[in-house]
């Protein structure tokens, strides 16, 4: 892939829009059907638990969206916040746009294991402990990495 392309403005753009309106469909999801998302847990018992209190109509819910938007979801924002340190940091952009990049694969291997999960394969949680803190840690750098990133295309607009 032609990493200078996530650096494309209109795509930049299109990239963002993209995120926050799967942001807010995993909200709308949430809302409508009474469900959390397993997500954001990555304690066995807590996912466990969360799981065996779900009606079998949440946990196919919860399997279309894991399956749906939340493969677009690490699409998205993944290569929004990549594209951002690439156009912002020049040639160290590359290596402050890997966090960003590498949490792309972790994150859809979360979601494969949270879509065995709900399907009942109990097997598969090794791998949802696992990968979620280390998709967590992934985002969490690259989103501070594009926030700085975004304040320095911003003051060298200003310049």
């Amino acid at each position: 892939m032609n990493l200078d392309l996530l650096k494309n403005k209109t795509l930049l753009w299109t990239l963002f829009a993209i995120t926050v309106l799967i942001t807010i469909s995993f909200g709308i999801v949430m809302q409508v059907w009474g469900f959390m998302l397993i997500d954001e847990m990555f304690k066995a018992d807590q996912i466990a638990d969360h799981i065996a209190a779900m009606s079998e109509k949440q946990k196919q819910v919860h399997i279309w969206t894991t399956a749906t938007l939340d493969v677009l979801y690490p699409l998205a924002y993944g290569s929004l916040f990549a594209g951002i340190a690439l156009k912002a940091f020049g040639r160290a952009g590359i290596w402050l746009a890997l966090p960003s990049l590498l949490c792309i694969p972790v994150d859809l291997s979360e979601g494969y294991a949270q879509v065995m999960l709900l399907a009942g394969n109990h097997e598969f949680m090794n791998l949802k402990t696992a990968v979620t803190p280390i998709k967590f840690a992934l985002f969490i750098a690259g989103l501070v990495i594009s926030v700085l990133g975004l304040v320095r295309l911003y003051r060298q607009r200003s310049a």
